[in-house]
């Protein structure tokens, strides 16, 4: 994915005379890159584009989220069709690394949306919801793909219990907690339900049960 485009002029934006002051400065070449004309569009930034398909990826300016995040929209290369990416341009980077990984854009619906936003969540409690950087470790350490499969281990709680949730089936919004050494086949019975609303639950502070 590059960040250029088109070359731009090397008029304004800096340069002064017949020269181009960025010639030969790396800093000032990806300022142009970056600020072209081209780029700007109405309500739209355009920050990425795909260099074999010609997919845009820019800011939806008239979004902007309560927390000053602008959500991330994509620009099909082929119809110049829009479609949502993330929420926020962290939440870019995640989809992305979970796309490198081969992780699509999350073991689930919930997880996948948790990461439109954020690459994991650690809160105060000790509840530690993983990103794609971690997710595929801790599985594997944990042998859940073996011991448990259908299910993925999507977090801890900092104290020797796994967060899980199911990867195929009908319900795969119940998070279940449950020791990371007793995992099996049968998760939705062994373990105790915290929550069927991931981002809530974790807006709220991610309260455990008991």
């Amino acid at each position: 994915m590059a960040p250029g485009g088109s070359g731009g002029s090397g008029g304004s934006g800096g340069s002064g005379g017949s020269g181009d002051d960025s010639a030969g400065d790396p800093a000032g070449e990806m300022y142009e890159a970056v600020t072209a004309g081209w780029r700007r569009d109405v309500g739209r930034l355009c920050f990425a584009v795909e260099p074999d398909c010609g997919d845009e990826f820019r800011f939806a300016l008239d979004r902007a989220g309560e927390d000053g995040e602008y959500p991330v929209l994509g620009r099909d290369g082929t119809d110049g069709c829009e479609y949502p990416v993330a929420e926020s341009f962290a939440g870019f980077l995640t989809v992305r690394a979970a796309l490198s990984r081969g992780l699509r854009d999350g073991p689930n619906p919930a997880v996948a949306r948790l990461w439109r936003s954020t690459p994991g969540v650690l809160l105060d409690n000790g509840v530690h919801v993983y990103g794609p950087h971690l997710i595929q470790e801790r599985n594997e350490t944990f042998e859940v793909p073996r011991y448990a499969p259908g299910w993925v281990l999507v977090g801890d709680d900092s104290g020797g219990d796994g967060l899980f949730m199911r990867r195929h089936g009908r319900d795969r919004t119940t998070l279940y907690r449950l020791g990371l050494g007793t995992a099996g086949e049968d998760i939705g019975a062994a373990g105790e339900p915290v929550t069927d609303d991931l981002l809530g639950w974790l807006r709220a502070g991610g309260p455990l049960p008991g």
